[in-house]
């Protein structure tokens, strides 16, 4: 079976001060479909240039990107974007909703661009919403959601196009102990379902509802292999 994600030897650099710092140094790496993978590392380790680049947010200097079997070198920035908004969702720790902005018409903003009717639009985005518990916030503006409320719409919106892949960045950093066991237990339930996740994390518990941890130093992969002892969000 063809990896969903697969790269070889990928470098980023940047020149800074007259010297070139290695970003991302040399990585190869498979991701199938259907895993769970938490990618760590400390600040400056490389995991979130490398997570900008499978995301298609970034290019690399060198090396090869495949993304279910695209190569994405040579792609232009809007044939990218297309990649990115039929075959990725995002999850950012901050959330990144529009603030005066129903959480209907949030998760509703991908398939604008996808070329959705306004109904289609609605009715797919209210269906994600209530899926994840939120069937009667459609109305509210972020500001009278709770964090972890904000979260599950940020998670519908990353949802909504129906993605073959979910990249979460930080995603529990902003909230608390028992809201960030709840929004894994929606990630490894997506996964159950056999979405593919790729967290980036720095906390070691939260790595630990993964099934695979793959941990950056000095923007090269030092650590690849199944997390030890699984921990579960299910009550």
């Amino acid at each position: 079976m063809i990896p969903l994600l697969e790269t070889h030897a990928l470098i980023k650099d940047y020149v800074i001060g007259g010297e070139v710092l290695h970003a991302v140094n040399g990585v190869s790496l498979a991701i199938q479909r259907g895993e769970f993978v938490a990618i760590m590392g400390a600040s400056g380790s490389g995991k979130s240039t490398f997570m900008n680049m499978i995301g298609c947010l970034d290019t690399p200097t060198s090396g090869t990107l495949l993304l279910d079997g695209i190569d994405t070198k040579g792609l232009s920035s809007d044939e990218l974007a297309e990649i990115r908004n039929r075959k990725i969702g995002f999850v950012f720790q901050q959330f990144n909703l529009l603030p005066r902005t129903s959480a209907l018409d949030n998760v509703a903003v991908p398939l604008i661009y996808a070329g959705l009717d306004r109904v289609e639009r609605a009715r797919r985005a209210k269906a994600k919403l209530e899926a994840l518990g939120l069937g009667d916030r459609l109305a509210n503006s972020p500001a009278k959601l709770s964090g972890g409320q904000q979260q599950r719409v940020a998670i519908a919106r990353a949802l909504v196009t129906e993605p073959l892949m979910l990249l979460a960045d930080e995603p529990t950093g902003a909230l608390d102990t028992q809201t960030s066991n709840d929004i894994m237990g929606i990630f490894q339930a997506l996964n159950d379902q056999g979405i593919t996740i790729i967290l980036v994390t720095h906390e070691p518990d939260i790595a630990e509802y993964a099934e695979r941890r793959i941990l950056f130093r000095d923007g090269k992969v030092i650590e690849d292999g199944p997390v030890a002892k699984r921990r579960s969000a299910a009550p």
